[in-house]
């Protein structure tokens, strides 16, 4: 029968920490470090601490060296976004979430002792940024990823309670939508019907159906079905720092059938003729059907030019 493989003095299962009444408060393990000395983690539950104790274990087996107790939020931090956050969650997510730490949360927060870290810390970073310009949505932005990351460590047994729990972020005020009335979303269909505008489609489809920009930039021909008169919502296009991605919708409601209008159909019909004209032979017949291409960032920039021309000629001609 072989042995079981033992560990180091000091280096075993959780135990329970009581207070003064013999309530069990928090549970706490030990662990030999890479630097052969005796260190410990805790967490609220058994099961936290166990968790804790795993992965500070896994750590030392690699040469790493954990220390809860002296532990930066700044270093906290860049662990959160490596370890729990950057298979879990979209490209564009993580990066959104890697900027606020990096130009935020790090620069103000990043030499305070993560167990040390308090609400006051939390409130006078937001008055600061409130303070140098920063709008109520970047600071709630600030406050949503910080509270995350505190969340995970109090889950990991590395602090007792979230700092952003106590404090309430500045309320953000939404800006007035200013969408195109009947007569300027007209007017703009048929400017760009009169000058050929090859992305007319996109302005159609935009118009007619209210799908969202990158539903609109994802759309492949096999979501189209122009006999029926509908399409498919199955992705939507988005921009990372690594350039365009396909993503899938936010939610499962996000994917939808989408009924097309006659004059959205007759476009899309359109649309597919000159695209087939223009990539004639270039493509073998076998090939998947490509994407609709007015995916290319150009259609973003053109439609809002052309939207921002249309309010301004509706504005110039109601003050005459």
């Amino acid at each position: 029968m072989g042995k079981t493989k033992s560990r180091s003095n000091g280096d075993g299962d959780v135990f329970p920490r009581k207070n003064k009444a013999g309530k069990i408060t928090s549970y706490r393990g030990a662990y030999v470090g890479p630097d052969c000395k005796r260190r410990y983690v805790s967490g609220k539950t058994k099961e936290e601490a166990r968790r804790a104790l795993r992965e500070a274990r896994a750590n030392a087996d690699q040469g790493l060296l954990f220390d809860a107790d002296n532990l930066k939020v700044g270093e906290y931090l860049d662990r959160w976004l490596a370890h729990s956050v950057s298979d879990t969650v979209k490209a564009t997510t993580f990066e959104r979430y890697e900027q606020i730490t990096r130009l935020h949360l790090k620069p103000a927060l990043g030499r305070v002792r993560l167990k040390a870290l308090t609400p006051a810390h939390v409130r006078g970073l937001y008055r600061e940024k409130l303070g140098a310009g920063s709008s109520a949505r970047t600071v709630r932005y600030i406050h949503t990823t910080l509270h995350k990351a505190l969340k995970q460590a109090v889950m990991d047994g590395l602090i007792p309670r979230n700092a952003t729990e106590a404090v309430k972020p500045p309320q953000s005020s939404r800006e007035e939508m200013r969408p195109l009335t009947p007569e300027q979303a007209k007017h703009l269909l048929e400017v760009a019907h009169d000058t050929g505008d090859r992305l007319e489609a996109l302005y159609v489809l935009a118009i007619h159906t209210g799908l969202r920009q990158g539903e609109l930039l994802g759309l492949k021909w096999d979501d189209v079905d122009l006999d029926e008169g509908s399409l498919q919502v199955r992705r939507t296009l988005s921009i990372t720092k690594n350039g365009f991605v396909f993503m899938s919708p936010k939610t499962s409601g996000s994917r939808r059938s989408v009924k097309l209008t006659q004059r959205a159909t007759e476009a899309l019909r359109s649309h597919l003729e000159r695209q087939l004209e223009e990539i004639q032979g270039r493509l073998p017949v076998e090939r998947e059907r490509p994407h609709i291409r007015f995916r290319d960032g150009r259609a973003a920039r053109q439609a809002r030019r052309h939207k921002a021309e249309v309010q301004a000629a509706a504005e110039a001609g109601g003050a005459t």
